[in-house]
């Protein structure tokens, strides 16, 4: 039988301290509809191919995307962190396949195949724990966002360094049959472009990596 992850499920308010193992992968799910977040974990889990833990998180308060995987960021252990959408759709092996390319491949952060950046983009990603460390004070994302564009303001980073990875065969698809309809958070954009003009406190010195992303 095909390796898998432990499925549990919490709120911000009932996380323990600390969270994860030191020797597997940590995967963090946050979620406002508990439905569609079970049908996604539920794949997810059985289809991942690796041993560790995927934590779907309710976001009770709508604190939102970012606020919940930086709790979670900040309380664990996990030498390798991963974090997804509610409406992901694993492919078969897609977190050995992720695991393997980042390790073998000496990265730091891996852009999951999402169906859409085709590797230019961690839309859905995994990090090394100890790279993301050092990247803002202990939070995986930059915290001034709430939803959109901070998955943005880490690649770029990884970019910088020339340690994003991608492998086409770890896919993690968002199943979000409205999305080329919805509009990014405005409040997110504009303060994403106040942190470009920064060079995102000098981590992105590459003014061309800067233009990527409007």
């Amino acid at each position: 039988m095909a390796e898998m992850l432990t499925l549990s499920f919490a709120t911000l308010e009932t996380l323990p301290d600390w969270l994860g193992a030191l020797d597997e992968p940590l995967i963090v799910m946050p979620f406002i509809d508990v439905d569609e977040a079970r049908r996604s974990a539920t794949q997810l889990a059985m289809r991942a191919g690796a041993k560790g833990r995927l934590l779907c998180v309710y976001d009770v308060k709508r604190v939102g995307f970012i606020a919940v995987v930086n709790t979670v960021f900040r309380r664990s252990s996990a030498p390798y962190f991963g974090y997804l959408a509610q409406d992901a759709f694993g492919g078969r092996n897609w977190l050995k396949h992720g695991l393997s390319t980042l390790v073998e491949k000496e990265g730091t952060l891996l852009a999951f195949n999402d169906g859409k950046w085709g590797g230019v983009m961690a839309a859905f990603g995994l990090v090394d724990r100890q790279w993301a460390l050092g990247n803002y004070d202990g939070d995986l994302f930059f915290p001034g966002y709430k939803r959109h564009y901070a998955d943005v303001e880490l690649t770029l980073i990884a970019m910088q360094q020339r340690k994003l990875r991608f492998e086409p065969i770890s896919l993690v698809v968002e199943v979000d049959w409205e999305k080329d309809n919805r509009a990014v958070t405005e409040e997110d954009r504009l303060f994403y472009y106040k942190r470009a003009q920064t060079a995102f406190d000098g981590k992105v010195t590459n003014a061309g990596l800067r233009r990527l992303f409007k």
